[in-house]
């Protein structure tokens, strides 16, 4: 989940940073048709979302390896 909590945080923080160099994520393309206010909001959206995955799958690894350990 961590691998993938910071692709989704990427994805997020490529479009919105992409747009100022005249570029755009095909992947996420379909975002700008919605109108701005909600293309803002799915951006800052799959920002929040992958940082709380990345770091929410590293308290369980580090779980884990507690209950491994006992």
């Amino acid at each position: 989940m961590k691998r993938i909590g910071g692709y989704i945080a990427l994805f997020g923080i490529l479009a919105i940073v992409l747009p100022f160099f005249n570029l755009q994520l095909r992947l996420l393309g379909w975002i700008d048709n919605w109108g701005e206010a909600v293309s803002w909001a799915i951006k800052i959206g799959l920002i929040v979302i992958g940082a709380a995955l990345f770091f929410m799958s590293k308290k369980e690894v580090e779980e884990t390896q507690e209950i491994e350990e006992n």
